[in-house]
């Protein structure tokens, strides 16, 4: 096919609310990622809360962020992706701006009459119900508003965009930290997320393909949810692969409370936390091509290999040269696994249920999550505080990785997952 003719097919195998999802998730993305450069200092530094605590509510908060999506894509698939979008920017607007009042005077009653873990906790959850919407929405309309000729370019554009999002989100948390505070950075966050609540509102409308119709009931979208666990070998996969993302969380819970730790208090974490998305950016296309010709399955473990290497390159020297060189290689690892893994899943799903099925994409972020948060938070304090060796811990960060590459390559010999291989042409 020739390169017009590719082009023509690009153009018309796109529904508008391809393109409005997308764009919203691009800004969603740059409030999350904003927040999250900043979430760990916050609350070590601002609340005063342990390094340990920092990491337990951190894996609580990201454990919410990435796990309701399995039920918020059932949800979805139920109640229209418009709608969904809808709610989700709203609550995700009263959830940041509660998140920069936590120092506020106005909340004095409140930190008076509640621990303060506690009272964290609670903020973090608010918030923490807008992804459960916005991830499986977004990558469900992608999904359905998208040809089959180019659902793969689709999700190539769905992943590029949401690392603009990442990009931009910890360069804007930087600037905002700097001059106006860095309880700013979340209200700034709520902003965003409260403009595209009116973007969707005014020009996302539902796609559609023909002979799909919503699950009849909550009851029956449910079902649908719980349907999918009996798929055993989907599920085991699913739990192997959550320790790539035990290694990759590492990025936003240990590194910052690391640097400000233990190699300079006034690190500029929240900017160097761009090095990731941005290197996605620049060499997605790059490793996209040069890799498509191997299995799903070798391409998903040679990411993980290659991002659990990444930690071991901070371990030889803390210093800002090599802190961009870990971020960089983690970032190559990253590129490698993710818009297979994405697609991957996607082809899996029975018409009417790609929210279902892409919810579920996000439960191996959600136990890393769940795992990298009280994990780094014990690690930091352990090998900083107790040990005095800092540096050793992303011994134990790369180990996790490496174990993990290792029980993928088992599973794929051992298990052979013959339909989710052939649904996802690996």
């Amino acid at each position: 096919m020739s390169g017009k003719n590719r082009l023509r097919e690009i153009r018309a195998g796109f529904e508008p609310a391809f393109w409005i999802a997308n764009v919203t998730e691009l800004f969603e993305r740059l409030s999350y990622y904003g927040q999250s450069a900043v979430l760990a200092i916050f609350l070590h530094e601002s609340l005063r809360l342990s390094t340990q605590q920092t990491g337990a509510l951190m894996g609580a908060f990201g454990f919410a962020v990435w796990f309701l999506p399995v039920l918020g894509g059932s949800l979805a698939d139920r109640f229209g992706f418009r709608n969904s979008l809808l709610f989700a920017y709203l609550i995700l607007t009263l959830g940041y701006f509660l998140m920069g009042s936590l120092a506020s005077s106005w909340m004095a009653p409140l930190r008076d009459r509640l621990p303060l873990y506690w009272l964290v906790f609670a903020v973090l959850m608010v918030p923490a119900l807008g992804p459960s919407l916005v991830k499986p929405t977004v990558a469900g309309t992608t999904a359905r508003a998208s040809s089959e000729a180019v659902r793969s370019i689709g999700y190539s554009i769905y992943y590029t965009l949401v690392n603009v999002g990442g990009m931009l989100g910890p360069v804007v948390a930087y600037l905002v930290r700097n001059s106006l505070g860095i309880e700013n950075v979340f209200r700034v966050s709520a902003l965003f997320v409260f403009a595209m609540f009116w973007v969707t509102l005014l020009f996302y409308r539902e796609p559609s393909r023909p002979g799909e119709t919503p699950a009849a009931s909550v009851a029956a979208a449910l079902r649908n949810m719980l349907a999918v666990l009996t798929n055993l070998r989907f599920v085991t996969f699913l739990l192997i692969f959550s320790g790539f993302w035990v290694v990759f969380w590492q990025e936003f819970i240990a590194l910052p409370l690391y640097l400000r730790g233990f190699v300079n208090p006034n690190a500029k974490v929240d900017l160097l936390l761009s090095v990731d998305p941005a290197t996605v950016i620049a060499l997605q296309i790059l490793l996209s091509y040069a890799t498509r010709k191997l299995p799903s399955f070798t391409a998903m473990t040679l990411g993980i290999l290659i991002a659990s290497f990444s930690w071991l390159i901070l371990s030889a020297r803390p210093t800002t040269p090599f802190v961009i060189a870990s971020l960089f290689v983690l970032a190559l690892g990253e590129i490698t696994q993710s818009p297979r893994y994405y697609e991957y899943v996607s082809r899996l799903a029975p018409p009417g249920q790609q929210g279902t099925y892409m919810g579920y994409a996000f439960l191996p972020v959600a136990i890393g999550y769940f795992i990298a948060g009280p994990l780094g938070g014990y690690l930091v304090h352990y090998f900083g505080d107790v040990l005095h060796r800092p540096q050793q811990m992303w011994w134990v960060i790369s180990g996790i990785g490496f174990l993990t590459a290792l029980a993928m390559w088992l599973y794929n010999r051992v298990v052979k997952p013959v339909a989710v291989a052939d649904a996802a042409g690996a």
